[in-house]
């Protein structure tokens, strides 16, 4: 934890001094402005499932502190042999959030994010059956972007403060998980993800 803080210390510290030094453009943002953001992940391996994950989001700014949005997510995951009998399973789902920018350091901006959405998921066994899952999903996250151009950014999930999730399986019983995470971060620079955000 201390490393993290330290770390991005750190590169606020960079960003404020490089930003007064060279005279650079600063990312600013104002009402009507909008961004299309992406995030992908992929994780593949001998000893792990197969998994890949496409999350794009929009987003519209009220003003130069808040926006809303909507996201869609894809994903697909491959079983390991003899992993719960499963061999494949697939997911969508849609979304709308609400972000607030609490802090802007030149070109880094810091943000809390709230969002509420629905999910599908398709599992399908080793003996060639299926099964169906439809829920709801909501999350409290932290995150910041870097913008390295007035219009191009770097976007990391730094910590997921809540989240909700509620299955409706086609055969078996309903179930909802929630995890809360109080003082609990993520370590940008090991997430097997990338993501990337363009503001008009």
């Amino acid at each position: 934890m201390k490393k993290i803080i330290l770390v991005l210390v750190a590169i606020f510290a960079f960003n404020f001094a490089n930003a007064q030094d060279s005279g650079a453009p600063k990312a600013t943002f104002s009402k009507g402005d909008m961004w299309l953001e992406g995030g992908i992940s992929l994780t593949t391996g001998d000893s792990s499932n197969d998994y890949f994950a496409i999350t794009p989001k929009y987003g519209y700014f009220l003003d130069e502190k808040w926006a809303i949005g909507g996201d869609f997510n894809v994903s697909t995951v491959s079983y390991l042999p003899n992993t719960n009998n499963l061999d494949k399973s697939s997911s969508f789902g849609i979304g709308v959030f609400a972000r607030y920018y609490f802090l802007s350091l030149g070109n880094f901006k810091a943000y809390g994010e709230a969002g509420l959405g629905y999910n599908h998921t398709k599992l399908e066994y080793l003996n060639n059956t299926t099964n169906t899952n439809n829920g709801i999903k909501a999350n409290i996250d932290l995150g910041m972007n870097y913008f390295f151009t007035p219009k191009w950014a770097a976007t990391f999930v730094l910590a997921e403060v809540l989240s909700y999730n509620n299955a409706n399986p086609e055969n078996g019983a309903s179930t909802s998980d929630l995890v809360i995470n109080v003082n609990l971060f993520n370590n940008i620079f090991a997430q097997p993800k990338f993501g990337l955000l363009y503001k008009w």
